[in-house]
């Protein structure tokens, strides 16, 4: 049998302007233990989030990605896997939980094969590929704060940013769930030119903020969005007030990726700030930002 520890953030995308490029990564974890054994069969046992829910077979979204790399590097598909999965990351809340599940399928793969035969490029290309999108595939593979992008030939790339030490992420959850199709399946075609610019300057200034100068007032202006999230309103009206109160009270408060939760850049100025927006429906969790990333372990040299 052979094992591997796979630890990886939750996410939040779009981060309001940034829609499609920017993520963060987030200090909530799930874990996950992929072994590969000679009996055959796939047996997943799943503890906390998703416990109950989710496929415990060939079904489950690890299993899918595990699969899907073993083919990436023509290796032999194994006869047995085993998955223990120990969930942290809310499902269905626009924090990234199927972007951790690809990613932590496609590492436990390349490592249980037994030498890189896929490279951090091919790992993110297939994690992309499996998404449809890259922007929470990058954080969640690379930690901090992420810009992704894909150029002409459909193939991904990223840039990593360490963002300013003083910004606090807070996400407030929902009990309510949104899937992510039905979200993005309320996004327009087209979209007009000035609210375009307008998201491009609001993304390039959301970079300085995150980076140099989280000062309440400039991540204020920073996050504001016309591209995604009034289209999207509909779907999660609670949501939208929410930040709409958020916002009025002067907190950066924007839907993380397509929601429902939302996301507040918390400082010394707003934090005090929050907790009288938010009913007792939600729930409010502090959070640091992941520096790192995916991060991969095996057993014995814990």
């Amino acid at each position: 049998m052979r094992t591997v520890q796979i630890r990886v953030p939750a996410t939040s995308a779009n981060l309001g302007p940034g829609f499609d490029a920017l993520g963060l990564a987030l200090s909530l974890y799930d874990d996950v233990e992929a072994t590969l054994t000679d009996e055959p069969g796939t047996r997943v046992i799943v503890e906390g989030e998703g416990a109950g829910e989710v496929d415990l077979g060939e079904g489950h979204l690890v299993v899918k990605a595990m699969r899907a790399a073993f083919d990436r590097m023509g290796a032999t598909q194994p006869d047995g896997i085993r998955l223990r999965c120990r969930n942290r990351i809310p499902h269905a809340r626009g924090l990234g939980s199927s972007s951790a599940a690809v990613c932590a399928g496609i590492l436990a793969a390349r490592d249980l094969a037994k030498g890189e035969q896929l490279s951090d490029g091919e790992v993110f290309a297939l994690a992309t590929e499996m998404e449809g999108h890259p922007d929470n595939v990058a954080p969640c593979l690379a930690g901090g704060l992420t810009v992704a992008w894909s150029d002409h030939t459909g193939t991904p790339h990223m840039v990593k940013l360490v963002p300013d030490e003083r910004i606090r992420p807070v996400v407030v959850v929902p009990s309510t769930r949104l899937a992510t199709e039905t979200a993005r399946g309320l996004l327009p075609k087209d979209v007009p030119h000035k609210d375009a610019s307008f998201n491009a300057g609001r993304a390039a200034l959301l970079i300085a903020a995150l980076t140099q100068r989280p000062e309440p007032g400039l991540l204020l202006a920073a996050t504001e969005d016309r591209l995604h999230q009034h289209y999207r309103a509909p779907a999660m009206q609670d949501t939208a007030d929410l930040v709409e109160r958020l916002r009025a009270a002067g907190v950066p408060a924007v839907v993380s990726g397509a929601g429902p939760t939302v996301l507040a850049f918390s400082t010394s100025d707003t934090q005090d700030l929050i907790a009288p927006e938010v009913g007792n429906d939600w729930h409010i969790q502090q959070m640091d930002v992941d520096p790192i990333g995916a991060d991969v372990q095996f057993p014995e040299t814990r």
